[in-house]
């Protein structure tokens, strides 16, 4: 997905990965008696004040997971810098909760297969369109505001800023 967004969006593209499903696909890769305490150290590093010293923390995490956890190991390195881009652009922390993780379209897209599930013959796409849409309609309704979205102004100022020197 990232690869499409750069492909469409040049190098002016920001991509920021969700926390949630990185810490789940290291956890993944680690015996179970690990899982906590290295879902910890990625939580430290995630939200740590200093978006650069989130990221080398990480970085140091891997490289001493690499001997005993080598695919623990890649796995928080893959896309690690887009890990921190809301945090690089300095957005209240609230706002950057709502917005570094994917849970929000994963609910809407759950409502929406929900929604569609009762259909067994699919006459044309543009059948699918309309249920696809109706059942986005669903979910809107279960909508709430994204928390910090007092402060999208600031979000904007930072991504105005980013365009500018990027």
């Amino acid at each position: 997905l990232a690869k499409g967004v750069r492909k469409v969006f040049g190098d002016q593209a920001l991509v920021q990965r969700c926390t949630v499903h990185k810490r789940r696909n290291v956890a993944d890769h680690l015996p179970v008696r690990e899982r906590e305490l290295i879902d910890a150290k990625l939580v430290r590093a995630f939200t740590h004040p200093d978006p650069e010293l989130g990221h080398r923390a990480a970085r140091d995490l891997a490289a001493g997971l690499e001997r005993t956890h080598p695919s623990a190991a890649n796995s928080i390195r893959e896309g690690l810098t887009e890990m921190f881009t809301v945090r690089r652009l300095g957005v209240s922390e609230a706002l950057e909760r709502s917005l570094t993780t994917t849970n929000p379209i994963e609910s809407m897209i759950s409502i929406t297969r929900t929604t569609q599930r009762n259909v067994t013959n699919w006459k044309d796409a543009a059948m699918a369109r309309r249920w696809t849409a109706a059942g986005m309609l669903v979910a809107e309704a279960k909508f709430r505001r994204i928390r910090g979205y007092k402060d999208m102004p600031l979000l904007l100022a930072a991504l105005a800023r980013y365009t500018t020197t990027g």
